[in-house]
């Protein structure tokens, strides 16, 4: 594995170099404010129905002395929410949240694969460093001056985050391209490289089942019912062939 400048090479099963474009701070910051406000109204929300059930009329007033009641259907629920929103989506979402998948970025491990829910915990549980002072000054700090845009606790959990949407290779070959312009992902790469390398041990309905699946999904375009066993291979081969010889993605 290997460093350039702001991306992370490494090696696919495929034999391929891989590219990830490691996420600036800028986009960090982004998914962190729209999961702040997904979590402030998932908090809001359960803190007001649970508080208009516990009272029993329309009133949000919180008791003077509260009991266990309270506590375990009003205050203990929304404060597990607010602490454990990234800890469960990331972990559910395999290094995505809401916020950061609509900032289009994603955590992997150092070799691109997706975190162990281990480093999910150690990550998170940094949290609390990288959130010191005030809003997470630790963390901004060690994200401008890191080469690799990382907070204390990516640096403690051996992960990264990366753009999900850049991290892309347009595929040549002789199907065309749907007009929305598909890509050939790390994902879609692992299949290829995967499917190229049990060929030989799957039967040849279910080979030729996965080729043309596979094809469809980076083109967008269906192959044609008379293509053979023998240019379906073709075509899965060129799919990759791209990036063969270590070109980057």
């Amino acid at each position: 594995m290997a460093h350039a400048a702001d991306s992370l090479v490494v090696d696919s099963v495929t034999g391929v170099d891989v590219s990830l474009e490691v996420a600036g701070t800028g986009a960090r910051s982004l998914a962190y404010l729209i999961d702040l406000l997904i979590r402030t109204i998932l908090v809001t929300a359960w803190f007001v129905v649970a508080t208009l059930i516990y009272n029993g009329k329309f009133t949000l007033e919180t008791p003077d002395d509260p009991d266990g009641t309270w506590y375990l259907y009003v205050a203990t629920p929304a404060t597990l929410i607010y602490l454990l929103y990234h800890t469960v989506l990331e972990i559910a979402m395999r290094g995505r949240t809401p916020g950061k998948r609509m900032a289009g970025i994603r955590i992997v491990a150092r070799n691109g694969s997706a975190p162990t829910i281990a480093a999910q915990l150690v990550r998170n549980v940094f949290r609390l460093i990288d959130s010191f002072p005030v809003g997470y000054g630790v963390g901004l700090f060690t994200c401008l001056v890191t080469r690799d845009h990382v907070r204390v606790g990516d640096l403690a959990a051996g992960t990264l985050m990366i753009y999900e949407n850049r991290r892309a290779l347009t595929v040549a070959g002789s199907l065309p391209l749907a007009a929305n312009d598909r890509r050939l992902d790390l994902a879609t790469l692992e299949l290829v490289g995967e499917l190229l390398e049990r060929w030989g041990a799957l039967e040849s309905t279910a080979r030729v089942r996965l080729a043309r699946s596979l094809i469809e999904r980076v083109t967008g375009v269906a192959p044609e019912p008379s293509m053979t066993e023998a240019v379906l291979h073709a075509e899965i081969e060129r799919l990759a062939s791209p990036v063969r010889g270590g070109t980057s993605l």
